[in-house]
């Protein structure tokens, strides 16, 4: 193999020389409106004009007669065993070829060489000849799609300039071939299936084969991928002739799809002709599409799919392929119901759903999810991913086999959405693959107004996904068999190799944008076209109907059935009396909630646990438990300090962080943290998983070690993206309430190119899908003096989107707290103690409802020798603290107090120790808030009460403008209903988070600290509320 791989990798720099000299060579002229053909671009060298029996594209060839001289040299003519000798022995390949000698002796011995290299043209020109038709099949399969007629409108948007398409029978002298070459018998090579059970064809039929195979209604490109077994995987699949034949019964089964998918829109078009709803006429296809795609995939194993996909045609996949109720699609375009759900609720064509059914092709159960998205195009990727991933983990489905993904894209966002690279980069990693999604682009040829040519910089919508080796199947939208064909190769191809796969729709858009939009102002040539062409169904079944497959009386009896059941859904739609958001949902979690959808209880039991625990968990965290591993020596410092924490009793951030992960391992709550170098943590403070020093890719997860029967932890370095790996996690915290799932910033500002998925889903998702979701944002924040980046992980952005009313005080009887965190969209916390950390990430679980929870992590206080907790503030009876009072000298006599200093996070440490320096313990209390959102309106009343003689000012570290003042002084002003005014204690409004200038941050530091413990700072209380 050795010889071979160095002997082709000799000819292989040859072969490309000869190519161009052949294309120089027989370049013709190139008539006005003709076909382009490659310039040449080199000339041919000395070493390639020794060689004349090579010649194109050759190496698949020399491969294939270098296999049969290692088997036996007579298996091949003597001119290749003279040459493969020489190339064995190392003679460049320029020399390697001689004419053989004459092998027939005379009669007087001597031998005859004139006979030989007589006949030597003819072998020369056979070879050559049977390369130039290797090289042409090559043309077939790598450019076929150039000229296969996808558009159904015939205007085509793709533009090919720069990469000519030189096959077909008027380009044969491009190979080194003749029009008398037509009628020649070939040798086919190993790389195609056009022969089919003939292993020789003419050229004519050759050239036909290949045109059918690549040259119709469906396009292929797959060369590009670098896997020998998948490229002959896709070659059997498309150029086996006869291999795209249906049956009588399926033919049906398809016209009945087209049928439904069709007069779904015509009826809507019907009756709600004013609505808006994204329909999906000129795609209609891709209903069968799916539904083959389904169909497939269920007989070959998969369980459940899960769905994502933008507005454009959603309504009908809702009725058609998940096969919602079609009175409940009817009644969202009722605008006199009301919702009966708390929540703003989201238009009919974001909504979502969830349906277990019999799947009648496969006579097995499957379960479809369409997940519920906003308007920000292709943002759902990521979050359908992270859900598949996660039923294929509670499932044990560790190859694919059971749970699948579906996206559906549109051209121009496919083309121009970043997500989707950022997606299809999570598709083979270990922690993130999900075995293979097929992706589907409606290929309408524009992006609301602006044409293709304005929109990529790519020949096609579709080749962001070669860069994942992804095979992309073109195929004419109003070829309704060629579709489903296609669909059914994907779907094999998804089950077969666990990789994406694309299929593209090229079709069209037969209404504006939406429903009400006019496309003539922009695209005038265009939808003229579009209004002279006849609608697909129309054409299927006239085609059917000349086949003799169906009836016009069949036809027109499946159409009146179906609308017949459109009528009987619209009549019923109008007995609703609301509107159930909840009937939309589309990640159920049975048994969590009663039957109505509400808490089973409004109770949090407390947080803490034994002491026995405490220790355990301390000391697997302090230790390595395979043998024979050696670690980083300065790990085993680290190891040695969490060892002597544990036996004094304390822990810091780290091990605060542990203990609450360890013990929901150990309770069975699988714990799920991703981000960008999460493994050992931005700070090198974490070390989840240790590296051997001595035995390469060797791991250990001592987390993993806990005890026999503990849920599984995964901790996985993410790919260097946000949007993309926080959408997933996302989704993967959607799948089941009994996990709890992070995501760690590297640094806190890095969820900017994130904030899609925050503001879209996390903030505002149960809002409008009735979703709840417990995720976990970690997101380091802190002024350190190390600029304006890696400083702020903006906290004032999430608080303004908290959904509470900073002018009303709630009911603060009962179980107050809870209700509060009930109500809430999500929770904002900047925890100071370790304790603290550990408790808020526990009550994530322990809360009988889920909500998104953002945390302000620290940086310094990783290492701070005061950041630290006993295991007294984590054993059972503890809770997590939404506010720490003062529990210094100046609780002692609080009416002696003259300022009570409100904070929150890091700013703390540098208060006590400013007042400690300046010797006002007793005169200043200082209170930290530590669950910033829901606002606890109780905890700040009582130490208000408590301090009725002081001034009560909000210090931050961060710029007036920034931070937490603007949520934090509405609040603290209705607490005390505005009978005591709050002063501030910080940095000067400024439009960047921190200053580049060490002394700069030093003296503002400084500033801030004199502003809060200076007595006189501020003027006299006044006697009315301001």
């Amino acid at each position: 193999m050795q010889c071979l791989r160095t002997t082709v990798a000799r000819l292989r720099p040859l072969a490309v020389t000869q190519a161009t000299q052949s294309l120089a060579q027989c370049r013709p002229s190139m008539p006005e409106g003709g076909v382009r053909t490659l310039q040449p671009v080199r000339s041919l060298s000395e070493s390639a004009a020794a060689e004349p029996f090579l010649n194109g594209t050759s190496s698949n060839y020399v491969e294939e007669m270098y296999y049969a001289w290692l088997e036996n040299p007579k298996n091949v003519h003597k001119s290749w065993d003279v040459f493969f000798r020489n190339a064995n022995a190392g003679v460049p390949p320029g020399a390697a070829y001689q004419r053989p000698p004459a092998t027939i002796p005379s009669s007087d011995g001597m031998t005859v060489v004139q006979g030989l290299v007589g006949a030597q043209p003819n072998v020369e020109k056979l070879v050559k000849d049977h390369l130039a038709v290797q090289s042409l099949i090559r043309a077939y399969q790598v450019r076929g799609h150039h000229i296969a007629k996808l558009d159904p409108l015939g205007i085509s948007c793709v533009d090919f300039d720069d990469a000519p398409c030189t096959v077909g029978f008027q380009n044969v002298g491009l190979y080194g071939l003749t029009e008398n070459d037509l009628d020649k018998v070939f040798r086919l090579p190993t790389t195609t299936y056009i022969g089919g059970s003939e292993s020789s064809l003419s050229l004519r039929e050759i050239i036909r084969r290949l045109e059918t195979a690549y040259c119709q209604h469906i396009g292929v490109e797959f060369m590009f991928i670098n896997d020998v077994e998948q490229c002959q995987w896709i070659r059997q699949k498309f150029e086996t002739p006869g291999i795209m034949q249906f049956s009588l019964e399926e033919k049906r089964t398809l016209l009945g799809r087209m049928i439904r998918s069709t007069r779904f829109e015509e009826f809507l078009q019907r009756k709600w002709s004013s609505e808006k709803r994204f329909g999906s006429e000129g795609c209609e296809s891709l209903i069968p599409a799916l539904k083959t795609i389904i169909d497939r995939s269920s007989q070959c194993g998969v369980e459940s799919v899960i769905l994502g996909m933008p507005h454009r045609g959603r309504l009908n996949v809702l009725a058609n392929v998940i096969r919602k109720e079609l009175d409940q699609i009817f009644c969202q375009f009722d605008s006199k119901l009301e919702a009966a759900d708390e929540g703003s609720g989201d238009v009919k064509y974001h909504l979502g759903m969830y349906h277990r059914r019999m799947n009648r092709v496969s006579d097995r159960f499957i379960t479809l999810s369409l997940m519920a998205n906003p308007s920000h195009l292709e943002a759902v990727d990521p979050v359908v991913q992270g859900k598949t991933k996660a039923e294929q983990f509670y499932s044990g489905d560790t190859d694919g086999k059971r749970v699948m993904s579906i996206l559906l894209h549109g051209d121009a966002a496919f083309a121009g959405q970043g997500i989707v690279y950022e997606t299809f980069h999570l598709s083979d990693l270990p922690s993130y693959t999900t075995h293979g999604t097929i992706h589907v682009v409606v290929n309408n040829q524009i992006g609301f107004t602006t044409d293709p040519r304005m929109a990529r910089s790519s020949p096609y919508p579709t080749d962001v996904a070669r860069v994942v080796n992804a095979p992309i199947f073109h195929v004419n939208a109003d070829d309704p068999e060629a579709v489903m064909f296609v669909c059914n190769v994907a779907a094999e191809w998804r089950n077969t190799f666990h990789k994406d796969v694309v299929v593209d729709l090229v079709c069209y858009r037969r209404n504006g944008h939406n429903e009400m939009d006019e496309p003539m102002f922009t695209q005038p040539l265009m939808y003229k076209q579009i209004k002279k062409q006849k609608g697909v169904l129309q054409k299927f079944a006239e085609k059917l109907i000349a086949e003799g497959v169906v009836t016009i009386q069949h036809y027109e009896e499946e159409i009146a059935r179906y609308d017949k059941i459109c009528e009987e859904a619209y009549a019923q739609s109008k007995d609703e009396k609301i509107l159930h958001i909840k009937h939309w949902l589309d990640s159920p979690w049975p048994g969590f909630f009663t039957l109505e959808g509400q808490p089973k209880t409004m109770r949090c039991p407390s947080t803490g646990i034994s002491e026995h625990e405490l220790c355990h968990i301390g000391n697997i965290a302090s230790s390595v438990p395979l043998e024979d591993f050696t670690i980083h020596g300065g790990l085993s410092r680290i190891l040695k300090g969490r060892a002597n924490m544990v036996s004094q009793r304390i822990c810091d951030w780290a091990l605060g962080e542990y203990m609450a992960f360890g013990s929901l391992l150990k309770e069975g709550i699988h714990v799920r943290l991703s981000g960008q170098d999460v493994e050992r943590g931005t700070f090198s403070h974490r070390h989840h998983v240790l590296h051997d020093q001595n035995v390469d890719r060797r791991i250990c997860i001592p987390m993993n070690y806990i005890s026999a029967d503990q849920a599984p932890y995964t901790v996985c370095n993410s790919s260097l993206s946000e949007y993309g790996v926080l959408g997933f996690e996302l989704g993967f915290a959607m799948a089941s309430p009994n996990a709890l799932v992070l995501w760690e910033a590297q640094f806190g500002d890095f969820h900017n190119t994130a904030q899609c998925i925050i503001d879209q889903f996390i903030s505002s998702g149960q809002a409008k899908w009735v979703r709840q979701n417990g995720i976990v944002l970690l997101l380091p924040h802190g002024m350190e003096g190390m600029g304006p980046e890696h400083s702020s992980a903006r906290p004032e952005r999430f608080l303004q989107m908290c959904n509470d009313d900073p002018d009303v005080i709630p009911n603060l009887s009962g179980d107050f707290a809870v209700h509060q965190l009930h109500d809430c969209n999500w929770i904002v916390a900047n925890c100071s103690t370790p304790a603290n950390y550990f408790h808020v990430l526990r009550r994530q679980i322990l809360l009988p409802f889920r909500k998104p929870l953002i945390v302000f992590t620290p940086k310094s206080l990783l290492r701070h020798p005061e950041a630290k907790s006993s295991f007294d503030d984590m054993l059972p009876g503890t809770h997590f603290q939404r506010l720490i009072p003062d529990e210094g000298p100046a609780a002692v006599s609080p009416q002696e107090v003259k300022r009570v200093i409100f904070c929150t996070g890091k700013i703390f440490y540098e208060l006590i120790r400013e007042r400690k320096t300046r010797g006002m313990d007793d005169a200043v209390a200082i209170i930290r808030i530590e669950q910033l959102s829901p606002f606890p309106f109780d905890l700040v009343k009582a130490e208000t009460d408590r301090y009725q003689n002081a001034d009560l000012v909000w210090c931050q570290e961060e710029h007036k403008n920034q931070g937490y003042y603007d949520y934090v002084k509405p609040r603290l002003r209705t607490t005390l209903r505005r009978t005591r005014p709050i002063w501030y204690a910080g940095r000067d409004p400024a439009a960047a988070p921190a200053t580049g200038n060490k002394h700069t941050h030093l003296t503002e530091l400084q500033r801030l600290l004199d502003t809060a413990f200076d007595l006189e700072k501020f003027p006299g209380k006044p006697q009315r509320p301001v």
